[in-house]
């Protein structure tokens, strides 16, 4: 009888907040509690702080769903918006491996509810407390013991947050993240037509008129081009579509 279930989890799953999520990113959320988990455990004091440094091939290696690439997008992201704060303390003047510390700041410290796992006297991102021990070098795990107040704590994303990760990860201009989505959110209310296969589809056709108009057209924040500006008519060169083609990396 074939084996079944060995996509299980039998392993200590990777987890996050799905506000969290919704604040900075879904794969952002995830490379923020992972470096979280870790600085709770680092001995690396400097000014004050805690920090953390590694190679990206290294980091890597703890999010092998992930090309480095797409690792570090979601780092460069994190740190262009503050999130993360990075430091070199290297010895050697020509080390430029890079230290990282969390701008707790910057996150919603304010809820002081409690969350059972697997790491003994770690808290999550948002600040909450975490009771529970590990042996492992990945995220803590979720036990079956969750409460009815924490459950949230543990839930999966909505599939249309998913959808608009998807996109977003696309889009040039990453400012007004939140209102972006949800000026996303309203727009997939209104009809069932609206789909991320139209998104897509124009911003493919946008991507190519940036690529076209490189040298003066500056790509709109993301909070403008979600609030309908999608649909705007925009002159594209078909004598150029190679190159357009060849900029757009989005699905």
């Amino acid at each position: 009888m074939k084996q079944m279930g060995n996509l299980l989890i039998s392993e200590p799953p990777l987890q996050v907040l799905p506000s969290l999520a919704v604040k900075v990113g879904l794969n952002e959320a995830i490379v923020l509690q992972q470096f979280h988990y870790w600085l709770q455990r680092s001995n690396n004091i400097r000014d004050g702080y805690k920090w953390i440094y590694n190679s990206f091939p290294n980091w890597n290696k703890q999010f092998p769903f992930w090309g480095l690439n797409t690792l570090k997008r979601a780092v460069t992201g994190l740190e262009k918006d503050g999130y993360l704060i990075t430091a070199n303390y290297n010895k050697a003047g020509f080390d430029r491996t890079k230290w990282y510390r969390i701008d707790y700041s910057k996150l919603d410290m304010s809820r002081p509810s409690t969350q059972n796992g697997s790491t003994n006297g770690s808290e999550w991102v948002d600040g909450t407390a975490q009771n529970g021990s590990t042996n492992t070098n990945r995220l803590p795990e979720t036990t079956t013991e969750t409460t009815k107040e924490n459950s949230a704590a543990v839930a999966a994303p909505s599939s249309m947050e998913l959808d608009f990760e998807k996109i977003w990860s696309a889009y040039p201009n990453k400012k007004g993240k939140k209102q972006a989505f949800n000026h996303y959110k309203a727009w997939r209310k209104k009809s069932a037509k609206h789909s991320n296969d139209y998104l897509f589809n124009q911003l493919k056709l946008y991507k190519q008129y940036i690529a076209q108009n490189k040298d003066w057209y500056r790509p709109m924040d993301g909070s403008t081009w979600f609030n309908g500006r999608f649909d705007d008519e925009y002159q594209v060169s078909t004598e150029q579509k190679h190159e357009g083609r060849e900029y757009w990396t989005g699905g």
